[in-house]
């Protein structure tokens, strides 16, 4: 990992993905900052609703006057019954379908607006957003909101590359498949998904890692991860 990252905020470290790359890099950082909704283990917390503008901007006030090296956006949600036979797209609500996009792609776009002048203190801010292989071509899973969310993502971080081009802020989004956290790992166990073999979390971190360790001269704009095993 890049040795000039002291600065560091994800954003869904209480569960999931985001707890276990807290985790991986509370000792590895020298001021980590953790957001969610429920309390992190790991770092300093701020509880937040990212969906909620004024807890936007309250979460990025602890970076005024400050740098931030690393953005890590890795929350997100999904519909009701997302990835079983018992989705159905026509009875799930509008105020679901508009909380899924506010969460997933609203809320990371407005999360960098705020934060252009903390990462443009960094000497090589890295800006990294978990996406998904369901917002790739032609790989759309039925969650209508949760594809839509995924893909725009990616149209996001392509147009913020290209906008904020002169502050060398290096935007990378990893599409993974299923990682291998608890919440994962049950719905295999209790057969919600078809058996499988998840990725291990350790192979996301290796890639996030790798982003991170990349010089203020190049970034990983895109990086796919899928499974080998897949049922």
């Amino acid at each position: 990992m890049n040795k000039l990252i002291e600065q560091m905020l994800i954003v869904g470290g209480s569960r999931g993905i985001g707890l276990a790359v807290a985790e991986h890099y509370h000792t590895k950082v020298e001021n980590l900052i953790c957001v969610s909704r429920t309390r992190s283990p790991f770092g300093n917390w701020i509880e937040a609703d990212v969906a909620i503008n004024a807890d936007l901007d309250r979460v990025c006030a602890a970076f005024e006057n400050r740098s931030l090296d690393a953005l890590l956006y890795l929350g997100g949600i999904w519909e009701k019954n997302a990835f079983t036979a018992d989705y159905d797209f026509a009875n799930s609500s509008d105020d679901e379908i508009d909380r899924v996009i506010a969460v997933n792609l609203i809320a990371p776009i407005k999360f960098v607006k705020r934060l252009i002048p903390a990462l443009e203190r960094s000497p090589n801010p890295k800006v990294i957003f978990i996406g998904s292989l369901s917002g790739l071509d032609h790989q759309a899973s039925r969650e209508v909101a949760n594809s839509a969310s995924k893909f725009g993502l990616r149209g996001a971080a392509q147009a913020l590359a290209i906008e904020l081009r002169q502050t060398a802020i290096g935007f990378t989004v990893i599409n993974p498949g299923n990682i291998a956290t608890p919440e994962v790992l049950n719905d295999i166990a209790s057969e919600t998904f078809p058996s499988q073999i998840p990725i291990p979390l350790s192979d996301l971190i290796a890639v996030i890692d790798c982003s991170l360790s990349l010089s203020a001269d190049s970034y990983l704009p895109e990086v796919n991860l899928a499974q080998t095993k897949t049922g």
